[in-house]
């Protein structure tokens, strides 16, 4: 993907987020029963502009290819296996510190709890308590989570001393 850009966000008294890449679940998170969100695809879209786009699933519905097509993005399709572990590996390589995650799932909660930046969201699936627990920032549905990304001030509203 080749992004050169980085979100760097100041939050006063928090510190400084320096991100390179956003990972997120595909379902629960950026859609349900398989089938994308309305808006998101367009606020990937904008976002890639300032972050590499990472989305890691099992692909449950078998959808995620054909519904992020036109959306530039990674596209891993884990095992499903140990989704926990493969998740957080997957975080590893890219650099936690570098990154910023978004899930819902108990298998999300150790790639939203070592991220620079980890936002746990509720649609209709709901969320893991664990994974809530684990993050820096729980938001009510993916565009208000995305939204924290495309305008910093609200995520430094959240974090802020």
């Amino acid at each position: 993907m080749g992004n050169d850009n980085l979100l760097e966000i100041s939050i006063p008294g928090y510190g400084t987020l320096q991100l390179e890449h956003l990972v997120l679940d595909y379902n629960g998170t950026l859609a349900v029963d398989g089938v994308l969100l309305p808006g998101v695809a367009e606020m990937l879209c904008r976002l890639s502009e300032q972050l590499a786009i990472h989305i890691v699933t099992a692909d449950t519905f078998g959808k995620a290819r054909e519904a992020l097509s036109g959306i530039p993005c990674k596209l891993a399709i884990l095992p499903e296996g140990n989704q926990v572990a493969a998740k957080l590996e997957y975080l590893q390589k890219l650099g936690p510190e570098r990154c910023a995650a978004i899930g819902n799932g108990r298998n999300d909660r150790l790639m939203i709890e070592h991220a620079a930046l980890g936002i746990a969201v509720m649609q209709a699936e709901g969320t893991a308590t664990e994974t809530l627990l684990a993050a820096k920032v729980a938001a009510p549905d993916i565009r208000a989570a995305l939204g924290l990304l495309l305008h910093p001030l609200r995520l430094s509203a959240t974090l802020r001393a």
